[in-house]
């Protein structure tokens, strides 16, 4: 892949819009009200996170509203620059590859790797890795990370609704009202493809999102491959003003599908 269409490429080139363009989107609703209770339900413990693909911090409101411990890495540094001028120092920021995460210490005194109540990997992070291996690779890190016993990570991955939506629908009138452009380049939505979007407008300069669908199946054996046992798969779609989860989630019907794991006990 040219270098100029990589996610960092793209994140950096979106960093500066980000937060306008996605201002309506609710993590207090998204995150607060609906996927940390759902997570408690599943034994989560208030502790230390770790934001995967963090980008400019628009989780870290909810989560440093319920006293976690958070810290936010990104490949992008443009997204972590926006993050960091929002947070200051009530976050520690990384700037590293989800591919190829390290053992992280969270603090003094706090063992390296495995000390991590919550690990996120929310808004399309995985979608971004393009190739076969890749998703092993971002999961391995996560294992490396997540505390045994009662850690436990939480991801989401794009229906083929979705990318039948926002990629295979030419350009999106709603955004374009607004200034800028999301024209998407493909033309059909199939099982596990690579799909393509250009964004474009003011503030930003022209680049491509590329994202690579994922079927239930892929993310259940890299999952297991990587040493994470799956909890809940759940659909989750919008209605009525509100976030639904769905124990039976539909490639169709849902926007996003919603997976929580914890590392396999020995």
């Amino acid at each position: 892949m040219p270098e100029d269409e990589s996610a960092e490429v793209a994140y950096d080139r979106y960093a500066p819009i980000y937060d306008e363009l996605n201002a309506q989107n609710d993590y207090e609703m998204w995150l607060g009200d609906v996927l940390l209770p759902e997570l408690e339900r599943h034994g989560l413990r208030n502790g230390w996170v770790l934001d995967v693909g963090c980008g400019t911090g628009r989780a870290f409101d909810p989560l440093l509203a319920r006293e976690w411990q958070v810290i936010g890495c990104d490949i992008s540094s443009g997204m972590l620059g926006e993050a960091a001028r929002k947070f200051d120092s009530r976050v520690r920021l990384l700037n590293l590859d989800a591919r190829s995460l390290p053992s992280i210490c969270p603090g003094p005194g706090l063992a390296t790797g495995g000390a991590f109540q919550l690990i996120l990997l929310l808004n399309d992070v995985i979608n971004y890795m393009l190739e076969d291996d890749e998703l092993e690779r971002v999961f391995a890190g996560i294992a490396r990370n997540l505390s045994r016993g009662q850690g436990l990570v939480v991801l989401d991955a794009n229906t083929l609704s979705l990318f039948r939506t926002d990629f295979a629908s030419g350009v999106s009138e709603a955004m374009e009202s607004r200034g800028w452009q999301w024209r998407g380049l493909s033309d059909s939505a199939e099982p596990g493809a690579i799909f393509e979007a250009e964004l474009s407008g003011h503030g930003v300069e022209r680049h491509l999102h590329r994202q690579r669908h994922w079927t239930q199946e892929q993310v259940g054996a890299a999952l297991d491959a990587a040493g994470l046992q799956p909890l809940a798969t759940l659909g989750q779609r919008e209605g009525e003003g509100r976030i639904l989860l769905s124990d039976r989630p539909d490639e169709e019907r849902d926007a996003k599908i919603i997976y929580i794991a914890a590392r396999q006990r020995a």
